[in-house]
This record gives C-alpha cells, structure tokens and sequence, in this order.
C-alpha cells in the first residue's frame, strides 16, 4: 500500500508541474508577443510624421540644388542667352520658397521606447511555487463501515484528523478497478445509502473532505471494497392503480380509479433489518397505508387489517387492523418512514405453529412508536405493501 500511493504520488505531482510547466510557458510567449506587438505599434505611429518631415526636407535640398546649378549655367552663358537665362532664373526663384522648412517635432516630442522590467513577478512566483502543492502522509477521513442492505450498501465515515474541520465530504464509488470512479454523494453527512447495488458483487469506495472555506479538496482515503448478499426490494408489476419504476423500487400511485394494496414482489424483509419507505406526498385518505403483512391477500385496499402492521398517510398506526393511541406525525414529501422489527418467542415455534411475538419500530419525522406484534405462526421473512386512495403518490423502498 505505501508503495503503491507513494508510486501513484509521485506520477499525480510529475504530471501537475509538467502542465504547469506548459500553462506558465504558454502564458509567457503570449505576453511576450503582446508586449512586441506594443513596441511594433509605437514604433510605426511615431515614425511616420518624421519620415514625412524628412522627405520634405530633402525635396526643398534637392529643388534648392537644382537652382543653384541652373543660375551658375545662366550666369556662365554668352549675353545673349545670359539674359534669357536670367530672366527664367528670377521667374523660378520668385515661385520657389526656399526659406521656409517643415516644422521639425523637438526632442522631448520624439519617442524613446524601453522596457520596464522588475524582479517582482519573479519574487511572487517564487513564494507562490514554494507554497504550491502538499504531501499527506493519511488523508483527514477514511471509511468506517458498510453495512449490507437490500439492494444498497449504508456506506459510513469518520475523521481521522482531529485538526481538520470538514465543511463537506465527497463519496465515490466504482464496481470494478477497470471503471473510472464517480460521485454518489456530496453533502455534510457521515453516511450515505448507496442504492442500485447489484447482489454479490464487489464495488470499490472513496471518500475525500473538503476544509472549511476551502475549494480545493483533500487526498481521497485508501479504497475499500464493500457488498451486499441482499436482493433488492421490488414491488410487484401488474397492478392496474400503479406504475414503477424500471428497476420496480418505486411505485407511483397513477389516476386510474382502481384501487387496492400493492404487493412487494417478493417476502424480501427479514427480522433485524430496516426497511425504509420514502415518498412523495399526494393527497391523503384515512385508509392510505404503508406497513409490513404475513401475507399477499387479494382484495383488500388497506393493510388496516390482521397479520398485518401499518402507518397511515395522517400518521395513525394500526396492529392487526386496529388502531393504536400512539401516533404518529403526518406522512410528508421527501420524510422517510422506517420499520424495525426483532424477534421476542413466546412460546416454541413449530411446524404445527405457536405464540409469536415481534418488538416492532416505526419511526416517521424523528418520533417512533414501539410495539409488540403478536402472530400464531413463526415469520422469518415479510412482505411489505401499500395502497393510496388517490393518485400523485410516490414510494421508494429500500
């Protein structure tokens, strides 16, 4: 293990500061061209009115010069030329100003490019690139514990820094080492339900922190491996008042005006465990129920009735049909309504059948009751149901 992260550390740093190394290189050629492109702009704005200085200049030299050399040739001639010549001399000179220049821009006027360059950049990069970067000999959180559920792993996780204050945790997960892993859960909780787990298969867990008013987050803790034995709960198909989802966990309550108590496909709860519903609210009726039964029984549209323990959508819990004192807060949308059950015999359990005893939990929006359900017959697993009066419902079971 130390091998293989400090083999894998070693990789993840060479490879940062080889892109940094790009990215800066990058950067710096474009600033360079920027600043080169700047020197090329002034240097053609500002020659220009002194290029046209000169060539006007020159031009006056030049006519000046021609000047010259014809009044020498009319003064050299014979008298009569001479006179001529003369007199196209004066004509010319009078039309040509050779005492007027261009006006020349003064020094002070005149550009003088430079370059001004200081150590600071240099001095921050410096501090920036000497603080840039840690090595964690053991990342802040690790994985605790998984606990199998139907179809779902309960993933837990602690701190292990008692100096880092986590401000969010980030769970990952993959099912096999050839997959890349992905999110299942960001958010300030220690434990997250994984669902859609397929049985008896091996997935691979991490978990990283992220500090308080920090972006950046922590090293990931070592992988672990977890899975579940349990098959997942399913609802069962076919029921003219429901439609479920495709991997059947979730049942939406649709507008047909059927009604009836739907089934879990199979007696998938057993004793020890929690089965957990949670829904999304459409309007209630006294009859709604969710709850837990010994039996499929056709014709029924509640499981207010025997061999059977319920919660109505108002939060009224009944045992065997009848209502109970205690109750419970109303069913709203996104609470969760839990089961818990452990077995407590009274009398031997038999194949010809016997006194049965159940100490049962429903808990629903942090208040629980806690019951004995009393049966004739030894149960070790259950079937879970539901029934709702009018449509907009929607229950996941896990």
């Amino acid at each position: 293990q130390i091998k293989d992260s400090a083999t894998l550390t070693r990789d993840v740093l060479e490879q940062h500061f080889s892109d940094l190394k790009g990215t800066l290189k990058k950067l710096l050629d474009e600033r360079l061209m920027s600043l080169l492109q700047e020197v090329d702009v002034i240097e053609q704005e500002s020659i220009k009115p002194l290029d046209e200085c000169q060539k006007l200049i020159e031009h006056g030299v030049s006519t000046a010069d021609d000047l010259l050399r014809e009044g020498e040739s009319a003064v050299d001639g014979d008298v009569g030329q001479q006179n001529e010549k003369l007199c196209n001399f004066t004509k010319k000179a009078l039309h040509i100003q050779l005492d007027s220049l261009p006006e020349v821009p003064s020094l002070v006027d005149v550009p003088c490019l430079s370059a001004q360059l200081d150590d600071c950049l240099l001095t921050i990069l410096k501090n920036q690139i000497f603080r840039h970067g840690t090595v964690a000999s053991r990342p802040p959180v690790q994985l605790e514990e998984f606990v199998e559920k139907p179809g779902g792993i309960l993933v837990r996780w602690c701190k292990v820094d008692d100096d880092f204050v986590a401000q969010d945790y980030r769970l990952q997960y993959r099912k096999s080492s050839a997959s890349p892993f992905e999110d299942v859960y960001v958010g300030s909780e220690t434990e997250f339900m994984v669902l859609h787990i397929d049985p008896h298969v091996d997935y691979q867990f991490r978990v990283c922190a992220r500090g308080d008013g920090r972006q950046e987050w922590s090293p990931w803790s070592v992988p672990q491996s977890g899975r579940t034995t349990l098959v997942p709960h399913e609802w069962t198909a076919g029921l003219e008042g429901y439609s479920l989802s495709s991997r059947r966990n979730i049942a939406l309550r649709n507008d047909s005006q059927s009604c009836g108590v739907l089934y879990s496909k199979a007696p998938t709860y057993f004793c020890g465990q929690t089965l957990t519903f949670r829904q999304t609210v459409g309007q209630p009726d006294r009859r709604d129920s969710l709850g837990v039964c010994v039996e499929q029984r056709n014709g029924d549209d509640s499981l207010q009735r025997d061999k059977a323990v319920c919660i109505s959508t108002n939060g009224a819990v009944f045992v065997n049909g009848k209502e109970m004192t205690n109750q419970l807060p109303a069913v709203t949308s996104g609470s969760t309504v839990t089961f818990d059950m452990e077995v407590v015999q009274l009398g031997p359990c038999s194949s010809e059948g016997g006194n049965f005893k159940l100490r049962v939990t429903i808990s629903s929006n942090n208040r629980e009751v806690v019951f004995d359900w009393v049966l004739d017959q030894c149960c070790g697993s259950l079937y879970f149901g539901c029934s709702f009066s009018y449509p907009g419902w929607k229950v996941l079971v896990f």
